[in-house]
């Protein structure tokens, strides 16, 4: 079944849309410009309701449908990464510093495109809220727009969520029945010995060795602990440390991200690093301050819900519906946390990877979002169930 003829007619205007978006990014909670277009456009298309500043610049949109029913909740994230833009495109960041590397203008842009014919067709049942999140990148705007009641607030029964996927095959949708993407939690370990005179290190209490030794000893969390048959990754990512080659350091700094797609897991991994990280510093004397920071939990979909998303889409376009997991995260696995639901991909084609500085969305491929997010509706709160 083809995208219907009327959302292939918006790509110009979704083109236009996501133009705009992709000149004006904003990071973070600060999205109220980005909330502005989006609002005005929903009022354009005569959407029945408009809730602004949710968790700060988040919007929540209502649209009716022609009979009884539950809703069926629609996100798209807004916010922007601090990068500088190396795209060369018209339509590049005109703010410094600051562009849409991930693609969530293009989000934004199936989303509306969504809400515009959905408002004008209304073919199906109950209702939908279209829900428009800030603060994706790291800042859990999910969890906040949740925290302030948008489930029960609007009744919202199920939620669904795309992301665009550079170097995937174009237009092909992607999800899986289960976990899609994973934890993400962030370590900070601090080691304090006593410093000294680098020939001299019997009078010192060395950071450096002992820091390490740690990192080595972090490796057997995934080689040693976790089964051969689980999904972990423990990746030291920063250490810092010392000022000259003839000087022991006072102290050593590192920072580890840890990525797993299960609650014991992730368990496990945390248990073990912290006594990993105690264990270490007691063999070599040196003081510690660790700092584990739990960040978004995995994203699991619910497996009718996915398999209920994945025919959906097998009615637009070609579909994969065993897709494997990726270590990325995603705080939509707050709102997957709060009702059942999916997340899928959508395949972009070739071109730069997310959150580099060269990434612009394929807006070829927004009507297909557009069109998968207002059919799963109707698929899901169909007229002839409410007439029954």
């Amino acid at each position: 079944m083809p995208i219907p003829n009327s959302i292939a007619a918006y790509a110009p205007d979704m083109k236009a849309w996501r133009h705009h978006l992709h000149a004006h990014p904003e990071l973070s909670y600060d999205c109220h410009q980005t909330a502005a277009f989006v609002a005005a456009r929903l009022k354009d298309f005569g959407v029945d309701e408009v809730h602004e500043g949710i968790a700060q610049s988040g919007i929540v949109a209502i649209v009716n449908g022609r009979g009884e029913g539950p809703t069926i909740g629609l996100r798209a994230d807004m916010d922007a990464l601090p990068i500088t833009e190396a795209t060369g495109v018209a339509h590049a960041s005109t703010v410094p510093g600051k562009m849409h590397a991930c693609g969530h203008d293009g989000h934004v842009t199936m989303l509306l495109g969504a809400a515009r014919y959905l408002a004008e067709t209304r073919n199906f049942a109950g209702r939908v809220a279209l829900i428009f999140q800030p603060a994706e990148e790291g800042d859990g705007g999910a969890k906040a727009m949740i925290d302030e009641g948008i489930m029960d607030r609007f009744a919202i029964s199920q939620v669904y969520g795309i992301h665009n996927w550079p170097n995937a095959p174009l237009n092909r949708i992607m999800t899986n029945p289960g976990p899609i993407m994973a934890s993400v939690d962030t370590a900070t370990v601090t080691l304090r010995g006593r410093g000294g005179h680098g020939a001299m290190p019997h009078t010192t209490i060395d950071p450096v060795a002992a820091m390490v030794s740690l990192v080595q000893a972090l490796q057997t969390i995934v080689s040693r602990n976790a089964s051969a048959l689980d999904q972990l990754v423990v990746s030291v990512t920063q250490i810092h440390t010392g000022t000259a080659s003839n000087v022991i350091p006072e102290s050593a700094w590192m920072t580890a991200t840890i990525r797993a797609f299960t609650p014991e897991v992730r368990k496990l991994a945390e248990d073990r690093f912290r006594a990993i990280v105690a264990g270490q510093a007691a063999s070599f004397g040196v003081e510690f301050d660790l700092d584990y920071d739990l960040g978004y939990p995995p994203t699991v979909n619910t497996p009718d819900e996915a398999a209920f998303a994945a025919g959906v889409a097998g009615e637009l376009t070609e579909v994969d519906a065993d897709v494997a997991r990726e270590m990325g995260a995603e705080d939509f696995s707050y709102m997957l946390q709060a009702r059942p639901g999916a997340y899928l991909f959508l395949g972009t084609g070739p071109g730069a990877g997310l959150h580099t500085a060269q990434f612009d969305f394929n807006d070829d491929v927004a009507p297909l979002g557009a069109a998968f997010f207002a059919r799963l509706v109707e698929r899901a709160q169909p007229l002839a169930a409410a007439a029954k």
